[in-house]
């Protein structure tokens, strides 16, 4: 009898420290789904619409908390750190991901080795949109102006290091020519500039743009994906404006800690696909220019390592505390 006794508690030790018993520890239990972000911006909206989905198909709570903080990477850290258990998650904006291990000058974590890749979320591009009484109407006008114009034209942005601000920067790389960066605390204020004719321009995700091309205060030059935006179909693709190395994308991403169980990131990624396909969740978010990303963690993996190796080009010289 002793020895059956014994037997039964090593095979419970074994079953404790397996990644199935840790999903039926965590079961019911609340997901936290950290914001590097402040409540209320573009990326907390999206997780806000998120978390109830995720939280139907896990059949558990999930909560969005807002760990704000050097570009989204306090949040991104506190992840890192947490027990990898799954109920401590982040919601990343790739610019953490790919733009701030870069230009922040003391990175809390590697977005490479300390999180655990689980899901692809959304991808988004960014529009070019112009002062409406600028002289030039489309990409190789604007070209041409700023060659014949070298620093005059001044593009706004939410900030030094934000995704907009290195559009710009790489736009002028793409094209050579010598811009001017007028970084603003927030698309919002850079925008009004823009129609106020402060500054000639930006670059904008689409679907905060939108409503302001669609009104006539702006105009829409280009888009910065490969293909045509089902919310503008009728502006041009860079590529199609004549640059065919220009393509730049944002993306929300699904990650966990570090050495997450291989089980619990195929719940959480089967999870988060059958999250993503309900129809209501699909039509919130192609009204806000999203789209959907479907995927592997290696999917998500693989483009965030392509674009850290972008940016490392255009950040050079750049550096925020």
């Amino acid at each position: 009898m002793q020895g059956l006794q014994q037997s039964a508690r090593r095979w419970m030790a074994l079953l404790l420290f397996c990644p199935l018993a840790v999903l039926a520890q965590t079961s019911g239990q609340t997901v936290r789904l950290v914001v590097g972000y402040a409540a209320g911006g573009p990326v907390d909206a999206a997780a806000r619409l998120f978390a109830p989905a995720l939280s139907r198909e896990l059949g558990q709570p999930v909560v969005v908390e807002n760990r704000a903080g050097a570009g989204g990477a306090m949040g991104g850290d506190a992840v890192a750190k947490a027990a990898p258990n799954g109920l401590l998650l982040f919601f990343a904006a790739s610019p953490t991901m790919t733009i701030s291990p870069h230009i922040l000058k003391s990175m809390p974590f590697d977005p490479a080795k300390d999180v655990t890749p689980i899901a692809p979320i959304l991808s988004y591009a960014n529009v070019l949109v112009v002062n409406k009484d600028q002289p030039f109407k489309t990409v190789p006008e604007l070209i041409s102006y700023a060659k014949a114009h070298p620093n005059k034209l001044a593009y706004g942005s939410a900030g030094m290091g934000a995704s907009n601000h290195l559009s710009g920067e790489l736009f002028a790389l793409r094209t050579g020519t010598t811009l001017t960066h007028v970084p603003y605390k927030g698309n919002a204020p850079a925008m009004t500039d823009v129609i106020g004719g402060q500054i000639n321009m930006m670059f904008d995700i689409i679907g905060s743009a939108r409503n302001y091309v669609s009104s006539g205060r702006v105009l829409a030059v280009a888009v910065t994906s490969r293909e045509r935006n089902v919310s503008m179909p009728d502006v041009p693709t860079m590529r199609e404006a004549g640059l065919a190395d220009y393509e730049v994308g944002g993306w929300y991403g699904l990650y966990g800690p570090a050495k997450l169980p291989a089980d619990m990131v195929q719940r959480l990624n089967e999870a988060t696909r059958k999250a993503l396909a309900g129809d209501e969740l699909k039509a919130k978010w192609a009204e806000q220019g999203y789209d959907l990303w479907v995927g592997s963690p290696q999917l998500l993996a693989d483009r965030a390592a392509r674009e850290l190796a972008l940016w490392a080009t255009v950040t050079k010289g750049i550096q925020v505390q």
